[in-house]
């Protein structure tokens, strides 16, 4: 198993990895494995940013219709 060191952490970051660990009866350090497993783990990134998208989409933008460009003349 990996080792991670995570420097220069803000203090609001750290004091809500303590809640959320005491609210899923973790330790601080199992509940960051616990988030970065969840943030990583299953889908490439590609998918996943368009799976997190899909709800901020709109309709899609209409196009012109589009046709055959004019012949060139070229006597």
């Amino acid at each position: 198993m990996a080792v991670i060191t995570v420097r220069n952490l803000d203090d609001d970051v750290q004091r809500r990895i303590k809640q959320r660990a005491a609210l899923n009866n973790r330790s601080m350090e199992a509940e960051a494995r616990a988030i970065l497993t969840e943030a990583v783990g299953g889908q490439e990134f590609g998918a996943a940013w368009i799976e997190m998208s899909l709800p901020l989409r709109g309709e899609p933008i209409p196009l012109p219709e589009r046709t055959l460009p004019r012949g060139l003349d070229l006597s």
